[in-house]
């Protein structure tokens, strides 16, 4: 009877080369990923997904689902782009509103100040210190953008003159503002102060009328008279 033999143990070669001497590429080391591929992806997985999307339907359906998305938040985001572009408006508009009231708030608080510095400059007083600071005044209303009107020989105008005084004057075709009693003021279209003034009206309203139905014009029939007949 034999006696069984003790087993040889095995050899085991482990090639830990990093170069393959077969195909002259670099090995990677297992539990290390090649070179450039993304971490928790398999290379397999991501070439079978590249398979997937040459071939099946699924990668269309994810792609579909993307544009819809990306549809919906280009529409919100030209949604809010036009309400704070409104906003902006609105802000901009009220600021510049609250603006022109407090500087027309302010005018108006100089305008009795500036009667008195007419009034002294008419009488010959506006000398010295004084004129120092009238001109200040005068100053502070054109940093405002303020300025006066109202000038003897301007046509009476009802929007911008208040007539206080009337007369009557074979000197004048239209009624005319022959005295300013007080200035106005206007802050670009807006009139602040309408100027206090002396009206002086034609002596002969119809012969004035006639002059203008002569250049063209339509000749009203004055209160008391007939209408002219040729």
């Amino acid at each position: 009877m034999t006696e069984p033999r003790e087993e040889e143990p095995r050899v085991v070669i482990r090639d830990k080369r990093r170069i393959d001497p077969i195909s002259g590429t670099v090995r990677v080391p297992a539990g290390e990923q090649p070179a450039g591929a993304r971490p928790g992806v398999d290379p397999a997985g991501e070439q079978m997904s590249e398979h997937e999307a040459a071939d099946g339907a699924q990668p269309t359906v994810v792609d579909d689902d993307l544009s819809r998305q990306l549809a919906e938040r280009t529409d919100d985001l030209q949604r809010v782009t036009a309400e704070y572009a409104n906003y902006r408006r609105r802000v901009d508009r009220d600021r510049q509103l609250v603006v022109d009231q407090a500087a027309e708030r302010f005018a108006t608080q100089l305008f009795p100040i500036v009667d008195d510095v007419e009034r002294a400059r008419d009488h010959g007083d506006l000398t010295g210190a004084f004129k120092v600071v009238a001109d200040r005044v005068l100053g502070l209303l054109d940093g405002l953008g303020v300025e006066a009107f109202g000038v003897a020989g301007d046509p009476f105008d009802p929007a911008l003159h208040e007539a206080v005084i009337h007369d009557t004057s074979a000197e004048v075709d239209v009624p005319t503002a022959t005295t300013v009693l007080r200035q106005g003021f206007r802050r670009g279209d807006r009139v602040l102060r309408t100027a206090m003034v002396a009206v002086t009206d034609p002596a002969n309203p119809a012969a004035a009328a006639a002059a203008d139905g002569a250049t063209g014009g339509a000749t009203p029939a004055q209160p008391g008279e007939s209408p002219a007949s040729d």
